[in-house]
C-alpha cells in the first residue's frame, strides 16, 4: 500500500490544537498562516508520496555498502536527495540571512513526520543535519556559520553528530577523543566515533561533522570536552571544497532495522590529525552539543510518530482486504474482512489513538518552541521555553515507545503475513525499535525528566501543566455531551495520578533515589499518555462545537470517536503507573545485583 500523508489532521492539530493563527502573529512569521501551511504540507505531501515514499522497502532488501572506505547509499537515495535539496526542503524552518525559508516550527514538524512516514532511514540524513544547523546557529562564530551554514541549508553539505565512542555511550565523560591546538587557530584532533548517522555517504558534496573531544590539558570528566567542526573536506575562503580531511569511515554497521541508512564507525587522525575548528569556547563542547541533542530527541519523538502512522495506514488497509472468519454476531452469511471483528478494531483504534494524541503533542510542542523564540515578550518566552523543555523528554521517550507498541499490532493485524517481509509491516516493526535507542535511550529520557524537569524545580512545570489539564477538564465539562464528560472523567484521574507521582518525586529525590528511579521509566510513560490523552480532550471539545456546525461532520465525527477510545482504553493506563511508580520501588530493588 502507497503512504498518504495525514494532511488534514496535521491542519487540525496546528489551527484548533496549537494555534497557528497566534504563531503568525510572531515576528518573522507574519506569513506562515493557514495558507501557506497548507500550500508547504500538500507540496510536502506530493513529493514524498512520488518520490521518497517508493524507495523505503528498496532500502530495507538494498541498504548503504561499504568498500574500501567508500559508502554507496541504496539505488535512488542520491537523486532522491538531489531533489529534496533542489526543493529547499532541508532549509524549510532555518534563518533566511543563510539561505533558509524562516518557517515555524510548527509547519517544520508537521513536514518532518510526513519525510520520516515515507521513508525513515532516508530521513535521518536531513534530520541530522537539521541538529549540526541549530548547533552552529546557537554557538558557532560568524566565521564558521557563513562558512558552512549557506551549503548546509541549501542542501548541498549534510551535518553530523559525533558523541558515541567504543568506551563511551550514554557517559560521556568517557570520551577520549583529543583535539590538538595549532598555531593558525585550527586544531587537530585524533580518535575514534561509532554509530554515526550518515557518517559516510555519496548523496552530498561534503559532509561536516560536528565532533566531540578534549583539548590538551582540559579538564577531566564533561568539564573538558569541547565542540568542534570537522569537514570531510576542506573549505577554501570562498566556499571550494580542497582536499581530503584525515577522517575515514573504516566499516558501517549490519543492522536489525533502517538499513539503508549508514551508520558508520569514523576514524579520526590516522593520517597526521584531522582538522577541526573550535565551536564557541573550549570546555563547553556538551553545552552546545546538547543544543543539537535536544533538536535531534524532539525530531526522534516525530520519527516515533511517523512510523506508526505508516504501519497505521497499512494495518487499515489490509483490515479492509483481508477476508477471514465469520463476524461473531452472525452479520454476514460467511467470512468477511477482519476489519469487521471486535478485536481488530481494537487494535486499530488503540493504532490511531496513539498516533493521533501524539501527532498533536508534537505539534502543540513545537508551537511552544517558537513562542519560546519568536514572542515579544520576554515572559512568555521563558514560559514558554521551560514548556518545550519538560516536553521534549516526555515526547521522545513516550512517542517512541508509542511506536513499538504501534508497529508490533501492524503485524498483529497482519497475522502471519506480518510476520514475513512481503506485506512490509516487518520493516515498521524492525525501524521504530532504533527510536527507543538512539539519541538517549528512554532511560536516560526517563532520568532527565525525573531529575531535571521535576525534582530541579520541585514539579512547579509539571504542576503548571496540571493546572492546565484541569482547565480542560472544565471545558469539556461544560461542552455537556457523553463523550466530553466520560473524557473529562478519564483525563481528572489521569491527573490525580500524575500530580501523586510528582509530589513522589519531588519528596524522595534525594532521600530514597533507588525508589525515584525505579519508577523512571513508568512516570516518563505515565506522563506521555497523560500529555497525549490531554491534547486529545482538546481535540474533542473543538470536534464537538465544529460537529456541532456543521463543518466536516464525517471527520469531526471521527475525532470524537478515536479521543472517547483513547480515554476509555489508554488512559486508564495511567492510575496502574501511580501505583507502581508509588508503591513499587521496594520490589526493583528487593534483589541484589548477584541474584540476577
Amino acid at each position: 500500500m502507497s503512504y498518504q500523508a495525514p494532511i488534514k489532521d496535521l491542519l487540525f492539530c496546528m489551527t484548533e490544537l496549537a494555534g497557528l493563527t497566534q504563531t503568525a502573529t510572531l515576528p518573522g512569521f507574519e506569513d506562515a498562516g493557514l495558507d501557506t501551511a497548507q500550500a508547504v504540507l500538500e507540496e510536502c505531501a506530493r513529493f514524498n508520496e512520488g518520490v521518497i515514499a517508493p524507495l523505503n522497502w528498496e532500502g530495507d532488501k538494498n541498504p548503504s555498502s561499504w568498500h574500501d572506505g567508500v559508502v554507496t547509499t541504496t539505488p535512488g537515495f542520491k537523486q532522491a536527495y538531489r531533489q529534496y535539496a533542489e526543493g529547499g526542503w532541508q532549509g524549510l524552518q532555518h534563518p533566511a540571512d543563510f539561505g533558509g525559508q524562516a518557517l515555524p516550527k510548527t509547519i517544520g514538524a508537521a513536514c518532518t513526520e510526513i519525510g520520516n512516514s515515507a521513508n525513515l532511514s532516508f530521513a535521518l540524513c536531513p534530520l541530522l543535519t537539521d541538529g549540526a544547523i541549530e548547533a552552529l546557529l546557537t554557538a558557532g562564530s560568524d566565521e564558521l556559520k557563513q562558512r558552512y551554514l549557506p551549503p548546509m541549508i541549501e542542501g548541498r553539505w549534510t551535518g553530523t553528530m559525533n558523541l558515541t565512542e567504543p568506551q563511551a555511550g550514554s557517559d560521556l565523560a568517557a570520551v577520549r577523543s583529543r583535539a590538538e591546538p595549532q598555531g593558525d587557530g585550527s586544531y587537530k584532533v585524533f580518535g575514534t566515533k561509532i554509530f554515526i548517522t550518515y557518517g559516510e555517504h555519496d548523496m552530498a558534496e561534503n559532509i561536516v561533522h560536528l565532533v566531540l573531544a578534549r583539548v590538551t590539558g582540559a579538564p577531566e570528566g564533561v568539564k573538558g570536552i569541547s565542540l568542534f567542526v570537522v569537514p570531510k573536506f576542506m573549505v577554501g575562503d570562498a566556499g571550494s571544497l580542497g582536499a581530503r580531511n584525515d577522517v575515514h569511515c573504516v566499516s558501517i554497521e549490519h543492522k536489525l532495522g533502517i538499513k539503508a541508512s549508514p551508520t558508520a564507525v569514523l576514524q579520526f587522525g590516522d593520517q597526521g590529525g584531522a582538522v577541526g575548528y573550535l565551536v564557541g569556547e573550549e570546555n563547553r563542547g556538551l553545552e552546545y552539543m546538547f543544543i543539537m541533542m535536544n533538536a535531534a530527541r524532539y525530531a526522534v519523538g516525530v520519527q516515533g510518530v511517523a512510523v506508526a502512522e505508516r504501519a497505521y495506514q497499512l494495518a487499515a488497509a489490509y483490515a479492509k482486504e483481508r477476508v477471514q472468519g465469520r463476524p461473531v454476531d452472525g452479520s454476514l452469511p460467511g467470512a468477511g474482512p477482519i476489519i469487521r471483528h471486535p478485536d481488530v478494531k481494537r487494535m486499530l483504534l488503540t493504532m490511531r489513538a496513539l498516533v493521533e494524541g501524539c501527532r498533536a503533542t508534537a505539534i502543540t510542542a513545537a508551537a511552544a518552541y517558537d513562542s519560546a523564540h519568536a514572542h515579544p515578550d520576554a515572559a512568555v518566552r521563558k514560559q514558554s521555553q521551560a514548556l518545550y523543555e519538560f516536553l521534549v523528554p516526555l515526547f521522545k521517550g513516550f512517542a517512541t515507545e508509542m511506536s513499538l507498541e504501534v508497529t508490533s499490532l501492524g503485524v498483529q493485524v497482519h497475522g502471519g503475513m506480518g510476520f514475513v517481509e512481503e506485506t512490509g509491516a516487518a520493516q515498521h516493526y524492525r525501524d521504530a525499535k532504533i527510536l527507543t535507542i538512539y539519541e538517549g535511550t528512554t532511560a536516560i529520557q526517563a532520568n532527565d525528566f525525573v531529575g531535571r524537569k521535576t525534582a530541579r524545580d520541585g514539579g512547579a512545570v509539571a504542576r503548571a501543566v496540571a493546572d492546565e489539564i484541569e482547565a480542560t477538564e472544565g471545558e469539556l465539562r461544560q461542552c455537556g455531551s457523553a463523550d466530553a464528560l466520560a473524557f473529562a472523567t478519564r483525563l481528572g484521574a489521569a491527573r490525580r495520578a500524575f500530580l501523586d507521582v510528582v509530589d513522589f518525586v519531588v519528596a524522595n529525590n534525594r532521600t530514597d533515589p533507588h525508589a525515584v528511579y525505579a519508577g523512571s521509566v513508568p512516570y516518563l510513560m505515565l506522563a506521555g499518555n497523560l500529555v497525549a490523552g490531554w491534547q486529545l480532550g482538546r481535540a474533542l471539545r473543538v470536534a464537538t462545537r465544529l460537529r456541532a456546525g456543521g463543518e466536516d461532520v464525517e471527520f469531526m465525527r471521527r475525532k470524537i470517536a478515536v479521543a472517547r477510545f483513547y480515554a476509555d482504553h489508554l488512559l486508564t493506563r495511567v492510575p496502574g503507573l501511580r501505583d507502581s511508580i508509588v508503591d513499587g520501588g521496594g520490589a526493583v530493588n528487593a534483589l541484589e545485583p548477584k541474584a540476577f
